[in-house]
């Protein structure tokens, strides 16, 4: 895998709520506004089995499936650009028992991943770069209201 994006970031909720508030995949499109609504199989929760449909702003419509599933760390689920296979992991590290810090890393292979991945990698980014100050603010205002 070549790796494209990393981004790391902290909210102030416990690592397990984080994990609950991610792991409920049809309701990204309140903080990532890039998504109209996914699809999620089985409904509910990211699951070790879960597959998906996003349906994005753009009207493209790639499908997903989780290839690791190791709660309460990580998962990973891959999906397709072009000829690449996009992974897209998912990390949780609690810090202490009020903050977690999240490690969003995104990867390609494939023919020509080096290149199109950087392609790849700068059309995402920007969506990326959005969505994850409202995360923190959608994740850190959950904590307030319990």
């Amino acid at each position: 895998m070549v790796p494209l994006i990393r981004r790391e970031f902290t909210v102030g909720i416990p690592s397990q709520r984080a994990w609950d508030h991610l792991a409920r995949a049809e309701l990204w499109p309140s903080w990532a506004p890039h998504i109209k609504r996914i699809e999620l199989q089985p409904p509910g929760e990211m699951g070790p089995g879960s597959t998906g449909v996003l349906h994005l702003t753009n009207g493209l419509k790639p499908v997903f499936r989780v290839t690791e599933f190791n709660p309460p760390h990580n998962w990973k689920w891959v999906g397709g650009f072009l000829w690449l296979t996009v992974a897209y992991d998912h990390q949780f590290e609690p810090l202490d028992a009020e903050h977690t810090r999240l490690i969003f890393i995104v990867a390609a292979k494939g023919f020509g991943a080096s290149i199109l991945g950087r392609l790849f990698a700068w059309l995402y980014r920007p969506n990326l770069e959005r969505a994850i100050p409202r995360l923190i603010a959608e994740m850190n205002a959950s904590s307030a209201s319990v």
